[in-house]
């Protein structure tokens, strides 16, 4: 079709209108707000900084949530993990160093990532805290927190395995100075009404795992629960109830495959559902938020992600959703 001068005016007219009349949050982002941009130019830059290395069941549906998010508001999302405190910290300030327009992180051992947080904070980026250290998120000037409160979801777990018949529980912590394990330990206490009694074992050696859950069932036949904090640590543990011939009742924090398929086979009794995805998901979509229209989430309030319950009534459909990658 032959365009007349006319109605390429028009359109030139209709082009310049569209382009003034857009708001922030009305399909045009607000300028960036630093100069960092994705490859390719045009969106906004987050960084992902946590505790769980990529590879992990439970992180890796994080990152995913997160990626998700950052397709979706076309910004360049990286995620990075590491649980040495230390090397947390040193991610953290290469971020800095690159000039990200957000930064998301977890905090299990909040006070090793103080300082590292505060120049991110100094230099302008807004951040905000995922998972662990919710207590410290405010006070070290993050713009939100987004999780589950550890004690509240202990005190579920505990209702919970009080109702089933468990009167001495084996807490399994498989991460030395995570504060968050600490609390969901202390909170089953509070709600169980019996004794529960502490474990530690190390993650990263579920063979070892399974060694020294078993060991305890032997040795202390009272023990007729056991609760882990992480799924892979709940598929050792189930092991070692099989190998030491007991009846303890097992449960865990936290979701895997593994663990749904172990709850639909009865295996497991419960698992406390932290809903990951949204740790991933919410603070790209808040970082978002902000800098395009300077929305702030929560009052100075964590905005929860759990306690939800994942039992053998609803594990079939949560299945479904875990072979998305989505729980």
């Amino acid at each position: 079709m032959r365009r007349t001068p006319i109605v390429l005016a028009l359109l030139g007219a209709l082009a310049v209108s569209g382009c003034s009349s857009a708001q922030p949050g009305e399909g045009q982002s607000a300028p960036p707000a630093s100069s960092a941009a994705p490859d390719g130019g045009g969106g906004a830059s987050f960084a992902v900084i946590t505790h769980g290395a990529p590879g992990d069941s439970f992180w890796d549906v994080v990152k995913n949530g997160a990626e998700a998010a950052g397709e979706q508001y076309g910004a360049r999302v990286t995620y990075q993990g590491d649980g040495d405190p230390a090397k947390q910290s040193q991610l953290i300030d290469q971020a800095v160093s690159e000039k990200v327009d957000g930064l998301v992180v977890s905090m299990a051992n909040p006070d090793a990532l103080k300082e590292a947080i505060g120049k991110a904070v100094a230099a302008k980026i807004p951040v905000v805290t995922i998972n662990s250290g919710a207590g410290s998120s405010k006070e070290f000037g993050a713009i939100t927190h987004v999780g589950q409160s550890e004690d509240v979801a202990g005190r579920g777990a505990g209702e919970q395995l009080k109702a089933a018949g468990v009167t001495k529980l084996l807490c399994v912590i498989h991460e030395a100075g995570n504060i968050g394990l600490d609390q969901r330990c202390k909170g089953a206490e509070e709600t169980l009404g019996g004794t529960v009694e502490r474990l530690q074992v190390d993650v990263s050696n579920l063979a070892d795992v399974t060694s020294k859950v078993a060991a305890k069932l032997q040795s202390d036949q009272q023990v007729n629960g056991v609760l882990s904090l992480n799924p892979a640590v709940a598929i050792a543990a189930r092991d070692a109830v099989k190998d030491a011939g007991s009846q303890a009742k097992l449960a865990t924090f936290d979701l895997s495959a593994d663990v749904v398929t172990a709850i639909n086979d009865g295996e497991v009794l419960f698992a406390v559902d932290q809903q990951q995805y949204l740790q991933g998901y919410l603070p790209i979509t808040f970082l978002n938020l902000y800098r395009s229209n300077l929305n702030t989430v929560g009052g100075g309030l964590p905005v929860n992600t759990g306690p939800g319950f994942v039992t053998k009534d609803n594990a079939a459909q949560v299945a479904k959703l875990a072979e998305a990658g989505t729980r």
